[in-house]
């Protein structure tokens, strides 16, 4: 069944068709099954209310977009980081990881900067592959940072709190921020590439102080949404309620981006996107179910058990599995796949399962940065309007990064586990 799905992926099917026609064949291929269990498990996989988190954060991100506050965010993180070497690049990242904070998705982040400060970054003379590559790999910070799509996806099928998945990511978050602005750093150092050399401006305390008038409400609704759910205020999925709420009262009134006849095309939008994710994960239903049926998860746990030992171990050895898979297999296929196969690890072997879900999303987003099969490259990419083996070869200095800490995850508990732990217990 895994062959059949990597072949059909590979020449080009959509993921969708690929999952549903794997499901829905081998359903009617087991003897022992009656047909009608493909809809019937379809279904029940988004017979969730968990997963009502998922179009409102979707809405979110939209509203959000479309109402300027990545313009001000990429403006905001130009005066606070501009003045030091490679000042572009260190904004599209900080940009990027404050925007995590409010879209929850790795592409609607990737695109939406991208968008606004690639074409800057190439004529300030930044190489476009360089440009496409960073902006991709920042884009994954969208999902690690809350709040997050591919956590809300992944809590409701491993019956994971989002709330702590969500604090969770901050620390892994920022960090993976933090490590692609050191190798962009040292790509400074590098004698072909003098544009990362040069210096926009100086630290001016009054322009920062100017622009956090103009950018105040953008930073704001990470707070909201994070803090209404450590103080308990609302839950995860009402959060998502709220950063509509908020995105729209922003928008309108405050940046007056959004206008009502707007608002046709936002939630058109929105929910085609919706539809997009959520098909995914209900053909998954009966493809996971029909896995699970076979005894698939008891043998993938009893594979990664032959090949190691101790937690430390079986973590390592499923994240490097997760990151070889990533490169040929859509991400989303493997987080729905594999789901059930990380809570039995967690569970057999006292893993934390917050740790454990930060690592599958962190391994998750790294898959989307990883050619051939590279999601968010193909966004940068056709942004930067380069070719996809200009953006490949700087891509790797970056996934790297990303790697390290994905390691540190793994070796640290505490960056993933400490947050969640000390607010939720």
């Amino acid at each position: 069944m895994l062959g059949v799905l990597l072949a059909l992926m590979l020449i080009g099917i959509p993921i969708l068709l690929c999952i549903a026609l794997v499901g829905f064949i081998g359903i009617a291929a087991e003897p022992g099954i009656v047909l009608p269990l493909f809809a019937q498990k379809t279904f029940a996989q988004l017979d969730s209310y968990t997963l009502l988190a998922l179009p409102f954060f979707i809405l979110a991100g939209s509203l959000m977009s479309a109402g300027g506050m990545s313009q001000q965010l990429v403006d905001f993180s130009r005066v606070l980081v501009g003045h030091f070497r490679a000042g572009l690049a260190h904004a599209s990242v900080v940009a990027s990881m404050v925007f995590a904070g409010i879209s929850g998705s790795s592409t609607a982040d990737a695109s939406a900067i991208s968008a606004i400060v690639i074409p800057t970054m190439k004529r300030s003379g930044y190489k476009p592959g360089f440009a496409a590559a960073l902006i991709a790999c920042a884009g994954t910070i969208g999902a690690i940072i809350p709040p997050s799509m591919v956590m809300v996806v992944y809590g409701a099928i491993a019956q994971v709190s989002i709330g702590g998945l969500f604090l969770g990511g901050i620390i892994p978050g920022v960090l993976i921020g933090l490590f692609l602005m050191a190798t962009v750093k040292l790509y400074s150092y590098h004698p072909n590439y003098p544009e990362l050399r040069q210096i926009h401006g100086s630290f001016r305390p009054a322009a920062i102080v100017s622009s956090l008038k103009t950018v105040w409400p953008a930073l704001v609704a990470p707070l909201i949404i994070v803090g209404g759910i450590l103080s308990g205020v609302f839950t995860a999925t009402e959060a998502g309620v709220v950063a509509c709420l908020y995105a729209f009262i922003v928008g309108f009134f405050f940046y007056r981006k959004i206008r009502l006849g707007n608002l046709v095309d936002i939630f058109v939008e929105s929910a085609i996107t919706t539809t997009m994710v959520s098909a995914v994960i209900a053909v998954s239903g009966a493809m996971g179910w029909l896995l699970a049926y076979m005894q698939f998860n008891e043998m993938a746990v009893k594979w990664v058990t032959s090949a190691a030992q101790s937690p430390l171990m079986v973590l390592l050895v499923f994240a490097v599995v997760m990151v070889v898979l990533g490169t040929f297999v859509d991400s989303l296929a493997i987080l729905l796949v594999f789901a059930p196969v990380a809570v039995e690890l967690s569970k057999r072997y006292g893993i934390d399962p917050i740790q454990m879900g930060l690592v599958m999303v962190i391994c998750n987003q790294i898959g989307a940065v990883s050619p051939p099969t590279a999601p968010l490259l193909f966004v940068t990419t056709n942004i930067a309007q380069t070719t996809l083996d200009d953006t490949n070869r700087h891509v790797w200095t970056f996934f790297t990064a990303e790697c390290l800490v994905l390691l540190l995850v793994i070796f640290v508990p505490g960056l993933s586990g400490w947050i969640p732990h000390y607010f939720l217990g």
